[in-house]
């Protein structure tokens, strides 16, 4: 076979070239990032028959390692809370409470030293929060509606069950009529037995003002985390005892909890639109402050 000299010497100068790129490929970028201020973080509500209570923490850097001991760290503490529903003004109390993993959460709520006449959350009351700390002022408005239950529920068989799900495993189903006034919001909580209400359902009547709404199906609330196992908590099963809350919200509290689910949604979606939750607290803070018009209804699972 007759190899060309020139072209030897032309396959020879393009392999050169081809690895002195790609070892210039490999050159170190520095990019830097910097770092942006701590933002103020308001999780607060007030609920019918319940004093109000805020969570005042601070974001954490991206880059950050998250632990017990940063989680700890994030707390805001000495902040000038206030509470006002328009006839009295409550200033709220700091306090602590050992978690049992060598750490303590913080929250601010009314002061119980001042007895019997302390706030709860009143249905059509309109409730004013003002946070002062750090020099800067954050407020925030939100309305308790009036609580609007549904007209009943039962449970039934799941609507679609995969290999894992439990044969014993129930869904809950549940009747409601819309009130014929429009900007009407719900959000709903499930707690089975002695548990704690954990978020199911996120509604609006944006498209349904007045009708009522026939089987709306529901699973259980759970916490979630990387270990649960979704196809048995996310169900009901037989001798349990669950407790629905419908709860009645306003629009401000209904944009913030839309607009946060599908920001939940589209992390890790390459596709997705990126989305901004929109908070109703001013000043320059972000969170949310959720008036909630509760409407409890429990039954047995059979």
């Amino acid at each position: 076979m007759w190899f060309n000299v020139n072209n030897a010497s032309r396959i020879m100068m393009a392999i050169l070239v081809g690895v002195m790129f790609l070892a210039s490929c490999q050159k170190e970028v520095h990019i830097n990032l910097g770092s942006t201020s701590s933002v103020v973080v308001v999780q607060g509500q007030v609920q019918t028959g319940q004093p109000p209570y805020v969570v005042l923490t601070s974001t954490i850097s991206f880059f950050s390692t998250i632990d017990l001991t940063s989680l700890q760290n994030s707390f805001v503490h000495n902040a000038v809370i206030t509470v006002s529903d328009g006839s009295q003004v409550a200033t709220l109390r700091e306090y602590s409470f050992d978690t049992g993993v060598s750490n303590k959460y913080y929250v601010y709520s009314v002061d119980t030293s001042h007895g019997p006449g302390i706030m709860l959350g009143v249905a059509g009351k309109t409730y004013d929060l003002t946070i002062k700390v750090n020099g800067a002022t954050y407020t925030a408005s939100t309305r308790i509606p009036y609580p609007k239950g549904v007209d009943s529920m039962w449970f039934a068989a799941p609507e679609f069950k995969s290999i894992r799900t439990p044969d014993s495993a129930y869904q809950l189903f549940a009747n409601y009529t819309d009130p014929d006034t429009p900007g009407n919001f719900v959000r709903s909580f499930t707690r089975k037995n002695r548990g704690q209400f954990y978020p199911v359902g996120l509604y609006s009547d944006d498209a349904v003002n007045g009708i009522r709404i026939s089987n709306i199906a529901m699973f259980a609330g759970y916490q979630d985390s990387t270990n649960v196992q979704r196809d048995t908590v996310r169900y009901f099963f037989p001798g349990d005892t669950v407790t629905l809350n419908w709860c009645q919200i306003d629009k401000g509290v209904y944009t913030f909890w839309n607009t946060e689910a599908f920001a939940q949604q589209s992390i890790g979606n390459p596709f997705s639109s990126p989305i901004n939750v929109q908070t109703n607290i001013k000043g320059g803070a972000i969170g949310v402050w959720a008036g909630y018009s509760s409407a409890e209804t429990t039954l047995v699972v059979p």
